[in-house]
Parts: C-alpha cells; sequence; structure tokens
C-alpha cells in the first residue's frame, strides 16, 4: 500500500481545454480529478518500493509530460507529498443532509434525517462517485427537474455516477429510468443506492457511453425527458441525438455548464431545435431546461 500522495494540481485554463487537462492528469495515473478554486487536482500514490508508481523525484518529469499531452508550454503545475488518511472516512465527516429546492432533501445513508411530510429523500453512499449534493452543477439540475418530470415520463439519465438523478427522478414520478454510466464501478454504487431508494423497479442500470448510436439504439420519441450533468464538451455535439430521442414536447435538463459557456450553449441548443424553458445559475456553473420543438 502506498505511504502518501503526490497531490498534483493545475491552474485551470480556459473553459475549452478543461477537458484536456483533466484527461492528461488522469493519463498520468490519477483515478479522479478534483476541482477546487481556480485548481483542478488528482493524487497520484507514492511508493519508493514500487517502481511503477511515481516517487517524488519523478515530479519533473510528470510536469513535462502532462505539458506535452496538453501541447502547452504554458500550463501551471505544483506537486505537494500529502501523508495517508483515510480518505473516504475524512470526505464523509464533510457531508451532511442538505435540502435542493421546494422539496428534495439529499442524505448521507449514514445520517439521522427526520423528514417533513412534503420532502422527497434522496439517500446516497456515494463512495466517492460523482453526485453528492455537494456540487453546484448537481444541485441546479434538482432543482430544475421537481418541476420538469412529470408522473409516468420516461427519463434518460446520461452518466448516472452514484445515481442521485435517477432516483431522484423516479421519486418525483417517472415510471422508467434508464441510468447509464460508463465507469464499471460507478455502476455498483449506483445499484446499491437505487436498491436503498426503493427505486429498482423503475430504474434501470445500463453499463455504457451515451453517443448517438447509443440514442439511436432506442428509437425516436424514447424518452419524455433527459438529464445530462456532464461537461459541455461532451453535452454540445449530443444535442441532436437528445432531439430526436425525446418524444414530441419533451424536455432536457443539461449541466457540468460554465456561465461563460452559456451562450455558446443557447446557440447550440437553437440549432439542434430547442427552446429554453428555465435556467438555473449557482457560482460559475449554468443549468438549463430545454423544450424539444419541431418534428
Amino acid at each position: 500500500m502506498p505511504v502518501n500522495w503526490l497531490h498534483v494540481t493545475v491552474k485551470r485554463p480556459a473553459a475549452e481545454r478543461v477537458d484536456s487537462v483533466a484527461e492528461a492528469l488522469l493519463a498520468c495515473g490519477g483515478s479522479a480529478v478534483e476541482e477546487q478554486g481556480d485548481t483542478l487536482g488528482t493524487y497520484l500514490p507514492l511508493d519508493a518500493d514500487d517502481p511503477r508508481v511515481p516517487t517524488a523525484e519523478t515530479a519533473a518529469r510528470l510536469r513535462e509530460d502532462v505539458r506535452a499531452a496538453l501541447g502547452v508550454d504554458a500550463v501551471e503545475l505544483e506537486f505537494d507529498e500529502v501523508p495517508e488518511q483515510d480518505w473516504l472516512a475524512l470526505w464523509r465527516t464533510g457531508l451532511r443532509p442538505r435540502r435542493v429546492g421546494g422539496r428534495i432533501v439529499v442524505s448521507p445513508t449514514w445520517s439521522e434525517f427526520e423528514p417533513a411530510p412534503h420532502e422527497l429523500v434522496i439517500r446516497i453512499d456515494p463512495q466517492m462517485a460523482f453526485g453528492t449534493g455537494e456540487h453546484a452543477s448537481t444541485r441546479g439540475v434538482l432543482r430544475l427537474m421537481h418541476l420538469a418530470v412529470a408522473p409516468g415520463d420516461r427519463v434518460l439519465d446520461v452518466g448516472t455516477g452514484s445515481g442521485i438523478l435517477a432516483i431522484a427522478a423516479a421519486k418525483l414520478g417517472a415510471a422508467h429510468v434508464v441510468a447509464v454510466e460508463s465507469d464499471a464501478e460507478a455502476i455498483l454504487n449506483a445499484t446499491e443506492n437505487i436498491v436503498g431508494n426503493d427505486v429498482a423497479r423503475c430504474v434501470r442500470l445500463v453499463c455504457a457511453l451515451v453517443d448517438p448510436r447509443f440514442l439511436r439504439a432506442y428509437g425516436g420519441g424514447a424518452f419524455d425527458g433527459i438529464l445530462a450533468n456532464v461537461l459541455s464538451g461532451v453535452l454540445a455535439p449530443l444535442l441532436p441525438a437528445f432531439h430526436s430521442a425525446l418524444a414530441a414536447n419533451g424536455w432536457a435538463i443539461l449541466s457540468g455548464i460554465l456561465g461563460e459557456e452559456a451562450e455558446d450553449m443557447r446557440a447550440a441548443a437553437d440549432a439542434a431545435g430547442f427552446t429554453i424553458e428555465a435556467e438555473d445559475s449557482e457560482g460559475e456553473w449554468w443549468t438549463v431546461q430545454l423544450r424539444r420543438i419541431g418534428v
């Protein structure tokens, strides 16, 4: 087991290069990328007795590898050695029940919480998968969807992570939810959360990558609503396929979009045959509810 960790942080570049920075960090051996303030970062295992993992002396090489992968010499990288800790336990201590919007409460499974009669509680044990309600983009989707989801809706959740949005859709009355995730480990976590929230009867988990081919396989008009909390660089190219996959007058709630990217997303949505019905902003994150128009 590694005794320490190498914390690698990168000053966040312009929005169009965020995906490239994240991919470069993961390519170095990080298992996830976190955003803190104006930086992106990851943790790499350190073990001087194991040549397969980086040691502190490899920091300079990692710096050059990341810069080469990005093709940008001016990327600012910092390296700090961090002592081994029980990261999961430490991370869990910061999670508390959180009210989102008028009805939804996201609560860790280990917290005691007594809801009001009108509240819908989503109990999540995220195991560090994305989707705790602690990120503004997740909250933006939850705030919009509690008015968008109608009883009996057929909903697609793109990149379900912990399953939080799929669970919320089911609790809001959706009759059938297809929750798609490409990370097999996240699928295991989502399964536990879906079963724990007693919505397995109407939520189907699929391990796959959502692309136009995936959506065509379901057929035109297969869904009444689509939830997608992923990066805008993924969302924009999928908009025409989302339009085809939605029933007439169907809706889509999209997040993971920076405020500075909003105008580009508006234009892409308009070109794909959507009208903007509602918006939500929190911090630097913009969430939008679209309505399908046209045939």
